[in-house]
């Protein structure tokens, strides 16, 4: 019997709760106690935490969010010594492993407590879909749906108003959501941030949809898209996370004014932002997190440490942290070849 200690970090995502309940449920029937963090390696650090039970895990299977709460907190900012923190704080819990579950910061972490000794199995989370090691991550497709719902309620107005519409959605690194949700609400462009674009290039094909009586438009944009060197000026941000990452959001806005400057066409923004992390899970990333969950407590028990759960193909494995945090994952080629097949 062993106590294992949980936690969720980054942003909060659809799913969150379908893990947490599965590695209960399932380290239960093996007589395991569990204790879960508050607010990410924030409550590592504090010394906040809950007991995890049957009670407590009850119901939240369609619930968003997570019912641990959630932070961008680094243990390892400014020097700190977050390994020492940390192995006090499972000490004083009697915590004899624990399961962060997050996006490349949050494992980041986790990767270098395992190193130290400390023993952890990751669970992947990111609605951005562009961790390495698994082939999906949960809340991905959650956050699709959100979008692709999105464009088909702005294709109306659009329409109605001879307008091109900017849809900006999530996507740091990678334009796997802008594509998928892209190309299932029929988007008539999409800028990815493995693309940079060129503004000209863009009006341009705007501008020959108008020609053959296209009145209206929907460019799809992820927020960490990035024109071409030169081709347009751009504002940098300041303001960065515990982890150094800029704080994304505005190529929409820059694109709905270069866009109606350039062509004369009216062009509004619209900024999905957080909704796309909200609400509930759509079944696919109930079943994903679910059996991301069974997994991640089987390799626990069994004391296979510093891995990750993933899914490659439809069967659940485990890779090294280390191979899973060793680069993003990008936008395939191919997907975004057949994207283009559609533009206009």
């Amino acid at each position: 019997m062993a106590r294992i200690g949980v936690l969720t970090g980054g942003g909060d995502c659809p799913g969150l709760n379908a893990v947490i309940r599965a590695i209960v449920r399932r380290g239960l029937a093996d007589d395991h106690s569990f204790v879960g963090f508050r607010y990410g390696w924030a409550g590592v650090q504090a010394d906040e935490a809950i007991e995890l039970t049957m009670q407590s895990t009850a119901g939240i299977l369609p619930r968003g969010g997570t019912i641990l709460g959630t932070s961008r907190t680094n243990p390892y900012a400014d020097g700190a010594d977050g390994t020492a923190l940390v192995r006090d704080a499972l000490a004083r819990r009697e915590v004899d492993a624990l399961i962060p579950i997050g996006g490349e910061d949050t494992l980041g972490v986790g990767l270098r407590l395992h190193r130290d000794g400390i023993p952890i199995v990751g669970v992947p989370k990111t609605i951005d879909n562009d961790l390495g090691g698994t082939d999906v991550t949960f809340g991905f497709q959650t956050a699709v749906q959100i979008v692709t719902d999105a464009i088909d309620r702005l294709h109306t107005t659009a329409e109605s108003h001879n307008r091109v519409m900017v849809v900006e959605v999530m996507g740091r690194h990678a334009g796997w959501i802008a594509t998928h949700a892209g190309i299932a609400g029929g988007a008539d462009a999409i800028l990815v941030p493995e693309r940079p674009f060129d503004i000209e290039e863009v009006v341009a094909h705007l501008r020959r949809r108008h020609a053959r009586g296209r009145s209206f438009s929907i460019v799809v944009v992820a927020e960490g898209a990035t024109p071409r060197t030169g081709s347009l000026q751009t504002r940098e941000g300041t303001a960065t996370d515990a982890f150094g990452h800029a704080r994304l959001g505005g190529v929409g806005i820059l694109l709905e004014g270069e866009i109606e400057r350039r062509t004369g066409f009216e062009t509004r923004v619209t900024i999905l932002g957080h909704v796309q992390r909200g609400g509930t899970p759509v079944a696919y990333d109930r079943v994903l997190a679910t059996r991301f969950g069974v997994a991640a407590l089987d390799a626990v028990a069994a004391g296979r440490h510093g891995v990750m759960v993933g899914l490659h193909a439809t069967e659940i494995v485990e890779v090294a942290l280390e191979d899973a945090l060793r680069e993003p994952k990008l936008l395939d080629p191919q997907l975004y070849e057949t994207a283009e097949l559609f533009f206009g």
